[in-house]
């Protein structure tokens, strides 16, 4: 089976191709984002957020008044265009910044019986998990619960190279662990039964089966769900506590983000949210994507199980970017300087549990039948969130991609949130990537 999806769906910078969303998938691979670039050269410190201390020191709260008629037509202008281009039926955008608040909901949630896409839909957010795993991470390191230092074989048996694979390698996708998701038997049982509940331990027990990657840990990138599925055991370990109840108490009481759930195994999808559409694992047509909105997301744990809404990423993408209410500012500022740029300086990297690009931080979610955008501009203050209800990508994508029937190539290959964040951030002077 062709795994190509996962290990390398998105065509940027390639620590940057989870962030991107630039898809070119085959379809049988799930996926919440991945890359690959073995190296032996390692990069040194980003300087991809240009003043961490600045970014830091930015702990005023933002108006949440609506931006200026001139802001407002400027976002809503670039986001039909970019929506018009994608395979999603619906989506969702939120932007806030010193200006104000920009929320709208476009197209519908679900197609068949016509109901209009609202902006306060709850969404299966992939991979953003991630970004509240790396987080919780860092915080039990302020607490001197943990080193990131530390190797997993304290905490974890049978990692390979485990006394020389350390919690950092492991949030910064460097421990050369390779993600379970890559494996063949792993992905014909996922697509055969996508409402199967899975239980960590299989998963941990599917990826630590596999040899790892062809690099010494830490002297490469690729990324691996397998990394922060051990992440979650850690957590689990130091603290003696479920990982949904640390997430709770440490993340979601402290900051009010009352519409974001861990379902911990459950397909439970709280109401209202939209359906969701696929043409992963050989699933649907491309006249008729198959319904993934009751999927299983057991499969991600806390390297993609979470539930979310626009405000809550809202509220979380700039504390995230800050550390406000989250973090000290020793471990922000360590986390905003953490970007491994494998690539060369300037062209993206990925850092402790998010990413970097042109000053941009944070992370793409993308499982079956969903794909979430959520980034801060360290630059001018500004979160996008982008969440709409298909991972279909759109665009000049490679032949073994599944596309709509209807696609248009004459756009680069992207997946629809990410397409739909990159035109609202080029529209508002900061573009995710870099002027050539």
């Amino acid at each position: 089976m062709d795994t190509a999806r996962l290990a390398k769906p998105f065509v940027l910078a390639a620590a940057l191709l989870l962030l991107a969303g630039c898809t070119a998938p085959p379809s049988t691979t799930p996926t919440t984002a991945a890359g690959s670039t073995p190296t032996s050269t390692v990069p040194a410190v980003s300087t991809c957020v240009a003043d961490p201390a600045a970014v830091v020191a930015r702990t005023t709260d933002l108006p949440t008044s609506a931006v200026p008629e001139d802001v407002a037509a400027t976002i809503d202008t670039a986001s039909q265009s970019a929506f018009a281009q994608t395979s999603a039926k619906g989506a969702v955008v939120a932007v806030q910044s010193p200006k104000g608040l920009f929320l709208k909901a476009y197209g519908v949630a679900d197609p068949a019986a016509g109901t209009p896409m609202t902006t306060d839909i709850y969404q299966r957010v992939g991979s953003i998990t991630k970004t509240f795993t790396g987080t919780l991470t860092l915080q039990l390191a302020a607490e001197g619960k943990l080193s990131l230092d530390d190797p997993i074989s304290k905490y974890v048996d049978g990692v390979p190279r485990g006394d020389e694979v350390t919690i950092r390698m492991l949030a910064d996708m460097t421990s050369s662990v390779t993600s379970y998701t890559k494996d063949d038997g792993w992905q014909k049982i996922f697509f055969s039964e996508p409402n199967r509940v899975w239980n960590p331990e299989e998963l941990l027990k599917a990826g630590l089966s596999l040899p790892p990657q062809d690099f010494a840990p830490g002297q490469g990138f690729d990324y691996s769900n397998t990394n922060t599925i051990l992440l979650g055991f850690v957590i689990q370990k130091v603290t003696g506590q479920s990982y949904q109840d640390v997430l709770t108490e440490k993340i979601l009481t402290p900051l009010g983000l009352s519409r974001t759930s861990f379902p911990a195994g459950s397909a439970a999808f709280p109401e209202p949210h939209a359906q969701g559409f696929t043409l992963q694992g050989g699933h649907g047509t491309p006249e008729n994507p198959a319904n993934a909105t009751d999927w299983n997301p057991s499969w991600g744990w806390t390297a993609g199980e979470l539930i979310s809404t626009a405000q809550d990423l809202l509220h979380y993408g700039r504390a995230e970017a800050t550390g406000a209410g989250l973090l000290p500012e020793k471990q922000q500022l360590e986390r905003l300087t953490s970007f491994r740029e494998f690539n060369g300086p300037g062209k993206g990297g990925y850092g402790l549990g998010w990413g970097c690009q042109n000053g941009w931080v944070g992370h793409t979610g993308e499982l079956p039948g969903y794909n979430t955008s959520m980034f801060y501009s360290t630059k001018d203050d500004t979160t996008i969130i982008t969440m709409v209800n298909s991972d279909i990508p759109s665009g000049d994508c490679p032949s073994d991609a599944r596309t709509l029937t209807d696609n248009a190539t004459d756009t680069p290959c992207s997946s629809p949130a990410t397409r739909i964040f990159q035109s609202i951030a080029t529209a508002l002077g900061t573009p995710f990537t870099s002027p050539k």
